[in-house]
């Protein structure tokens, strides 16, 4: 008999499929994995190409636009120094504890707000109230109260993640099926099983994903908060090197900022798809 043609044509199928141009228009469905890769590594690539061509072909100012080989100069002098490893080390440990302060208090508010329409309606609207408010509005108070410390930097951080944070947790619990949780109730649960067991899994991939989000306000308060004060950090490097049209310098603290950034956004990315494996996001 001869030899089953199915898997030939599956694989010659699958081939197809990945080469077919419409599949990068295909709403709502996962691309092959080269697609994916190619099109990760152009998104960066492209932009890295356009900035050499710029600044090689054109007549440009260096100390406007600095070319990536001055930019890379500026990053080993950095290095070589040490300036850049405690600039970069300073911002991530003002970053992290008032980042992680926030996620401790957000998260189980942010529940109790979803969960419980009486607590909703005794918080949300100070909480609406005070997301309104931009954060950097409160450095003179944070100074006036806290002193130039490192309380004042963390504290900023901690007011523009916190507020957002818990709403978004709020909202993502608010869409818990009741279905879900009125079987739990007849299935002979109380409430802390139903807070602990049905609700919290159920929304942990979009409590990962709201603070995978609000990371990125953190880090862009960070450069805000260093402007108080600081001896160290990432944003005041860029704060100084502004000072003293060192463009370069500048560049380099904006590709760490965004590098350690990416970093951090691909470990949430890993721990959701470890963490929650059954979540339907994934399908």
């Amino acid at each position: 008999m001869p030899p089953n043609p199915e898997p030939r044509s599956i694989q010659s199928h699958l081939k197809q499929k990945s080469l077919n141009p419409t599949v990068f228009w295909r709403i709502a469905e996962e691309i092959p994995q080269p697609l994916n890769i190619g099109l990760t590594v152009t998104s960066i690539a492209l932009p890295l190409l356009l900035w050499w061509l710029v600044t090689t072909f054109a007549n440009v100012d260096p100390k406007f636009l600095p070319s990536p080989g001055k930019v890379l100069e500026a990053f080993g002098r950095l290095w070589n120094t040490r300036e850049l490893l405690k600039d970069t080390v300073a911002s991530l440990w003002r970053v992290g504890v008032g980042f992680l302060f926030a996620l401790v208090f957000s998260i189980p508010i942010g529940v109790l707000m979803g969960s419980f329409p009486s607590i909703r309606a005794l918080l949300e609207p100070m909480f609406g109230l005070m997301r309104y408010m931009p954060a950097p509005a409160f450095i003179p108070l944070l100074i006036l109260y806290l002193g130039i410390g490192e309380e004042p930097k963390i504290m900023l951080i901690f007011i523009g993640v916190f507020f957002f944070n818990s709403l978004m947790v709020m909202d993502t619990v608010k869409f818990v099926p009741k279905d879900l949780i009125e079987s739990t109730y007849m299935l002979g649960g109380n409430r802390w099983e139903i807070l602990t067991q049905v609700i919290f899994p159920h929304v942990l991939p979009g409590i990962l994903d709201a603070s995978r989000i609000n990371l990125a306000a953190a880090w862009q308060l960070v450069i805000v908060s260093e402007l108080i004060a600081a001896t160290e950090g990432l944003g005041r490097r860029i704060s100084v090197a502004g000072r003293f049209l060192r463009t370069d310098e500048i560049f380099v603290g904006l590709i760490v900022i965004g590098a350690i950034g990416l970093t951090f956004d691909l470990l949430f990315q890993y721990l959701l798809r470890v963490s929650c494996k059954w979540s339907s996001q994934k399908q």
